[in-house]
């Protein structure tokens, strides 16, 4: 009974084995690679599967989805032999299985090599300004050559990118000194263009603020002027319309003489030589005054005097007190 119950388990062992290799689940978006004594028969697609167990075999499983595959940085020489290292990353899809098993051993190592020399052979027509600011020209450049030579391994490169260019740390710190220097270069520019917009401004202000202020300031005087003929006008129809006559005037002129000398800082006063016809005149006056009122005289002969002189002399001029008269010279 033992030996049949172990052969037995030996074929149910057997059978389940068959079992699993027969039925093959493939993942979707993956492919399996089956092959008969060795030589490939068939692509397996997504989903269940069944093969012959113990004659087929599978091969190798791939994933069909995009993939990202970084490269370490590749030391490169641009045009003006300088050394930059350059980081890439290659984002790629398997568009054939059978090809990337058979055709190339191994794809993503051909990917790698085959980015370096393209890579050497585009940044080595380019100088270092150049190298930093094409990179769009670059991706394109070896994508096209990398899509070109993938092709036949069943591959497509979807996108190539640059992802650092680094040059030698001397060159770097000479790029930021000459960025530094045309910052400030930029800055001064700036500075210099902000003051001289500042003074044209002010300058055009001071400008406008002179020609108001003239304008203003003739506006004014204009005013002033017309106000001033206005009220000499009114004045002189004024003393027009009252006719004055010169006993008046001279009754004026004598009242203004003492405003003429009023003021710490006059020394001397000059009587002027018009003071002797206003006294005349104001004389007149008093004396037609005095004709009508008795024992007043206003001088003359003297010869009688009458109630109020003595009769001797030139008679004494009642009134105002004699003042000494300095005559101003004329004017020439």
């Amino acid at each position: 009974m033992q030996p049949i119950i172990i052969v037995l388990i030996i074929l149910v062992v057997l059978v389940f084995i068959a079992l699993i290799k027969t039925i093959q689940v493939i993942p979707q978006a993956s492919a399996a690679i089956v092959e008969r004594f060795g030589r490939y028969t068939r692509t397996l697609n997504a989903g269940l599967n069944i093969v012959v167990p113990f004659i087929d075999s599978i091969r190798n499983r791939i994933d069909l989805r995009e993939q990202v595959v970084p490269f370490p940085p590749q030391p490169v020489i641009t045009q003006d032999n300088l050394v930059v290292n350059i980081d890439t990353v290659i984002y790629y899809q398997v568009t054939d299985a059978r090809a990337a098993t058979y055709e190339v051993a191994s794809y993503i190592q051909a990917i790698e090599q085959l980015t370096v020399t393209t890579l050497r052979n585009i940044i080595g027509g380019m100088d270092l300004e150049r190298t930093l600011t094409s990179r769009e020209e670059i991706n394109a450049a070896l994508r096209g050559v990398l899509d070109e030579a993938t092709g036949k391994w069943g591959i497509r490169v979807n996108r190539v990118e640059l992802k650092a260019i680094e040059p030698p740390t001397s060159i770097q710190d000479s790029m930021e000194k000459q960025m530094r220097a045309d910052r400030d270069k930029r800055a001064a520019i700036l500075t210099a263009e902000g003051i001289r917009q500042s003074q044209i401004l002010t300058a055009e202000g001071e400008k406008q603020s002179a020609i108001l202020r003239a304008e203003g300031e003739a506006k004014a005087a204009a005013l002033r002027a017309e106000g001033e003929a206005q009220a000499v006008r009114t004045v002189f129809e004024a003393i027009h319309a009252g006719d004055p006559d010169q006993k008046l005037l001279s009754y004026q002129y004598l009242q203004m003489l003492p405003k003429i000398a009023e003021g710490d800082a006059n020394k001397l006063w000059i009587v002027p030589s018009e003071i002797g016809d206003a006294l005349k005149g104001l004389s007149g006056a008093f004396g037609n005054l005095g004709g009508g009122m008795p024992g007043f005289n206003t001088g003359g002969n003297g010869g009688n005097g009458g109630n109020g002189g003595n009769g001797n002399g030139n008679g004494g001029n009642y009134g105002a007190p004699a003042v000494e008269r300095r005559e101003e010279p004329p004017v020439s």
